[in-house]
């Protein structure tokens, strides 16, 4: 596996990281999810994200017992920001909680230093300078190693920059933000952004949320368990115009003796601001194919021509 910088710092990472998001929840019990987990490891992926609100903390729980003994393998990155805690402090991006959150998701971790921790979303209600230099003390501290943000526009990433460089502190490395084959608004400004500036992106959601998978078929019942059986939000984007599009996508990656996933994790994989695509499992199986796409060395001119059937 060829590993890649994060962004333009000297971080490793693999191509592909792993997300932690349902692990230990209703659709992948901890069973389950360690055994995901821990063929990720042997097939080189070192590069684990989780947060503190995942399942209720059970998820970054879940990844002690995996990195235990292999610690200095992985890069393991976890977020704060959404509620984690009781009281008015329990959320948020002031010193107190991102100093409580790290400490609690450190204790999870079983760990005593994360390697990237981030912030999930912006806090309108916290000066961003207060949330910078917080977050500059836990690098010098060391119970963090780097830092980086999610859900951010490219203005307040650009106003957490700004902050950080006034303060003389540590400044974001990477970005994660939604973005697939079907989603691309981040290639606009966000993305274009980020790179010019050095961030690594490692979005989410690089399959839609499994619509980029070619499970579902037009005139076809929507197979039981997956995402768009349980949520009427996701069957609701199942559309003519939907199903266009995935069709001319999946005839293209068949044209080249790959499968849907590859094909739109190596879109991804083409794009120069993307340092590595969170992908996620509810088995080994699912994990397995996903990890195919690092096969396909997608050129620019392939991108360019995915990228215009995909509309």
């Amino acid at each position: 596996m060829e590993y890649r910088r994060l962004g333009r710092t000297g971080l490793k990472v693999s191509p592909l990281c792993m997300g932690c998001w349902r692990m230990g929840g209703d659709q992948t019990d901890e069973a389950t999810s360690l055994q995901i987990l821990q063929a990720s490891l042997d097939a080189g992926i070192n590069f684990i994200d989780t947060a503190d609100v995942y399942t209720g903390g059970h998820s970054e729980r879940i990844v002690a017992k995996v990195i235990e003994g292999r610690r200095s393998e992985v890069v393991l990155a976890t977020k704060f920001r959404w509620r984690s805690a009781k009281g008015p402090n329990g959320e948020g991006a002031s010193r107190k909680h991102i100093l409580e959150a790290c400490e609690a998701s450190l204790r999870r971790l079983g760990t005593d230093y994360v390697d990237l921790y981030q912030i999930h979303g912006w806090d309108g209600g916290t000066p961003i300078e207060e949330t910078m230099e917080a977050l500059g003390d836990l690098v010098r501290s060391g119970k963090v190693r780097y830092i980086g943000c999610s859900n951010f526009s490219a203005l307040q990433i650009c106003r957490a920059l700004w902050a950080a460089d006034r303060a003389g502190t540590a400044k974001f490395v990477s970005v994660q933000p939604h973005y697939n084959l079907l989603e691309r608004g981040a290639e606009n400004e966000l993305l274009p952004f980020c790179h010019e500036m050095g961030l690594g992106c490692i979005n989410y959601s690089p399959l839609a949320g499994g619509l980029l998978t070619g499970k579902y078929r037009r005139g076809e019942e929507v197979p039981a368990g997956t995402r768009a059986a349980r949520e009427e939000r996701m069957r609701r984007r199942l559309d003519d115009r939907t199903y266009d599009r995935l069709e001319r996508l999946e005839a293209y990656a068949r044209e080249h003796g790959h499968t849907p996933t590859h094909l739109a994790l190596a879109y991804l994989l083409a794009q120069p601001f993307v340092s590595s695509p969170i992908i996620g499992a509810t088995s080994v199986a699912q994990l397995q194919e996903s990890l195919g796409a690092v096969e396909w060395k997608m050129t620019a001119e392939e991108a360019a021509r995915v990228r215009e059937i995909a509309g």
